[in-house]
């Protein structure tokens, strides 16, 4: 009965934190699509220098179809045309991709979003679960070990190096390892990383070395202090104290008792790291020239092509959500203490 309970608490948390997800993704399909689409005119952003006229502007709101015309009996378009108004633009926008699933038209390359994202996709997800494989054990086990050694000189190295790292921005990271390991020192390692279409990220994994080593460079420093902080919280506490009292070895007592009690504060920065990945692999993407979401957000924005940046930002977004509602889930289920509010 008192399981059956629990689960039934969790299941409603989970319900609630699914619309509260779903209610953010809303907000942020407005607030992106108010941004790119409404507050400047797609076809003078596309055209720039070359809108010398209404009659071009007008072309190119025809040909991305934000203008409508009458269409002929010989497939041609003629008059009368009119503007298609922002508010019918954001509701056949959100009512294609919500209702219907159609992801939608770049308006520079004019594929669907779907046929050319699908790979670059694929590319920046491997790109981020590699990254995470790393980067989370290895920031669980720094954390642990420096929290064990409190003050002694493994604590104080790495907490410097973690200082030094969280304040380091990832281009100059990625710079650094491109001049130490792909230029001028070293010459060991590819300074590229881009993948055909043809193929898959895993296919040269020589090529992922030194964006995944930038990517966790910058992810382990916030990780780790966290994990650290909670251990050493943890390892004060009385029921750590009693299995010390009763003769249990110190390597037990931190990866039996204080690890497992220590991991859930740090799932929620493990989460948000692991979101940041998303938007942090544009810079890095861009960096080694990988060909990802990041690297087609940033042709996007430089292409003027609102329609791609739309869909990517809410791709992030979509990332964002899941992961942080599966740290909250994990953070349940690995305390105890939170797990009794739920009866």
């Amino acid at each position: 009965m008192l399981y059956s309970g629990v689960t039934l608490g969790i299941f409603k948390f989970i319900v609630r934190r699914v619309l509260f997800g779903l209610l953010t993704l809303f907000v942020v399909a407005t607030v992106v699509f108010v941004l790119t689409q409404v507050l400047r005119d797609p076809a003078k952003a596309i055209l720039g220098k070359d809108a010398l006229s209404g009659d071009q502007v007008n072309a190119k709101r025809l040909e991305i179809g934000l203008r409508k015309c009458t269409k002929l009996a010989d497939g041609k378009f003629g008059e009368p045309c009119h503007n298609i108004s922002k508010v019918r633009q954001y509701l056949s926008w959100l009512g294609n991709l919500v209702l219907h699933h159609k992801a939608p038209t770049s308006f520079t390359n004019k594929l669907g979003m779907m046929e050319f994202l699908s790979d670059r996709m694929k590319n920046s997800l491997f790109l981020m679960f590699a990254t995470s494989v790393i980067s989370i054990p290895l920031s669980i086990f720094i954390g642990a070990i420096a929290a064990r050694r409190r003050d002694k000189t493994f604590d104080s190295v790495s907490s410097g190096v973690n200082l030094f790292l969280a304040g380091t921005p990832e281009y100059v990271l990625a710079t650094v390892l491109l001049f130490l390991f792909a230029t001028n020192i070293w010459h060991i390692l590819p300074g590229t990383a881009r993948v055909r279409p043809s193929e898959n990220p895993w296919d040269h994994p020589k090529n992922l070395i030194l964006p995944v080593v930038t990517l966790v460079l910058a992810v382990v420093p916030y990780v780790s202090r966290t994990m650290r902080a909670s251990t050493v919280e943890v390892l004060e506490s009385d029921y750590v104290e009693m299995a010390r009292l009763k003769g249990v070895s110190e390597r037990t007592v931190l990866w039996r008792h204080a690890i497992p009690n220590a991991i859930g504060p740090a799932l929620q920065v493990i989460a948000i790291n692991v979101a940041y990945l998303v938007a942090g692999v544009i810079t890095v993407e861009s960096a080694f020239n990988y060909t990802g979401v990041g690297l087609a957000m940033r042709d996007g924005v430089l292409g003027h092509d609102a329609s791609m940046v739309q869909f990517i930002a809410i791709f992030i977004a979509s990332i964002y959500v899941i992961v942080n509602l599966l740290a909250d889930v994990g953070t349940i289920l690995v305390t105890p203490r939170l797990r009794t509010t739920f009866i």
